[in-house]
């Protein structure tokens, strides 16, 4: 029995000292933050953080679609489909592939929507329209198995200075010629600078 008070005491001192380091700590602290006082009342600048210059070549500036063109480009590409009585779903994504917008069109197919994204990302990354891409499957027909591609009619790239920035993809019409046209549309708001 005095074994099990002895260890509780060891504990509980063990807890204790903890307890005096932490009071003594915020108690060091505050007299530093004290100390940080002028003497004429007024409190001292805080030392500015050290700053790590870059050397110019050791970065890059990319360009990337606002969130509003974005937007527009896909709400663009919805409307085009709509008026043809087609139900699809569009995607826009980024550079990298990140998904920026993607509209959901009402009675689109389940499948449409995640269609929909890697034919915008196949576009972007190849910097072509995925309706040619599926072309280079017949030489090359490994490109398939890259993950986030979908190597179907659908999808086209959007660049700026002949650099692909982003990807607009369009899933569920009947054929992948009527899905890359509604992403042509989107693309065609974003040039006309709508």
């Amino acid at each position: 029995m005095q074994h099990k008070a002895r260890k509780f005491s060891t504990r509980a001192k063990v807890v204790t000292c903890a307890a005096a380091l932490a009071a003594v700590g915020a108690g060091v602290t505050g007299a530093v933050s004290a100390s940080a006082d002028t003497t004429d009342g007024t409190t001292a600048a805080a030392p500015a953080a050290a700053v790590t210059g870059v050397k110019d070549k050791a970065t890059t500036t990319t360009d990337h679609l606002t969130i509003q063109t974005a937007t527009d480009a896909a709400q663009a590409a919805l409307k085009a489909a709509q008026k043809e009585g087609q139900r699809v779903s569009v995607a826009v994504v980024d550079r990298n592939g990140n998904t920026l917008v993607t509209l959901r069109g009402d009675g689109a197919g389940p499948q449409a929507y995640e269609s929909a994204i890697k034919k915008a990302y196949t576009a972007v990354a190849w910097n072509a329209p995925t309706s040619q891409l599926t072309e280079r499957l017949e030489s090359a027909p490994t490109l398939k198995d890259i993950p986030g591609t979908l190597f179907l009619a659908g999808g086209a790239p959007i660049a700026h200075d002949n650099t692909p920035i982003a990807g607009v993809g369009v899933a569920g019409a009947p054929s992948g010629d009527l899905d890359e046209k509604f992403a042509q549309a989107g693309i065609a708001t974003v040039s006309n600078g709508r």
